[in-house]
């Protein structure tokens, strides 16, 4: 089956490739690290899956980030700051603990980057803080598990 899909996506151009990933990295819950493994899986040179996966998922990223602190500006202006919920509280805590760059890197292990990057900015960080460290998380993450999905096709292809 592996060699079926490697066949069926090498044959595509590599327009097409990059293309899919990108498009696969910007959605949410797959990102760097899923779009990153399906494009090795299925047969993309490891460079590109990753690199596609992880531009995919800056993208996508810029355009929540941006849009929420557009939205933030506009709501906090001459307004009281309002009470969080439960959830919303704990993800503050979080953030309070372990600031952008910790939030950035281990948020990946809960949330999508795009929600973790929303967070961020309503609870007042640095827009370009954001940025900078969701795009070394994404980064980060793409790579891990692009190198990882290499490591387990070489180790059961038995190369």
């Amino acid at each position: 089956m592996t060699e079926a899909l490697q066949s069926f996506t090498e044959s595509l151009p590599t327009a097409l490739q990059w293309l899919g990933l990108i498009l696969l990295g910007a959605i949410p819950f797959v990102e760097s690290y899923l779009g990153s493994i399906i494009g090795v899986f299925a047969g993309v040179p490891p460079v590109i899956a990753i690199a596609a996966a992880v531009i995919g998922n800056v993208l996508s990223m810029l355009v929540f980030v941006l849009a929420a602190h557009g939205i933030r500006s506009r709501a906090t202006r001459d307004r009281d700051p309002q009470e969080l919920s439960p959830r919303r509280q704990k993800l503050k805590q979080r953030f309070d603990r372990y600031g952008v760059a910790g939030v950035s890197l281990l948020g990946q292990l809960v949330l999508a980057s795009q929600l973790t990057s929303v967070a961020l900015v309503s609870f007042g960080a640095s827009r370009n803080a954001v940025i900078f460290w969701q795009t070394v998380s994404i980064t980060l993450w793409g790579i891990a598990c692009g190198l990882l999905a290499v490591g387990g096709i070489n180790l059961f292809a038995g190369r």
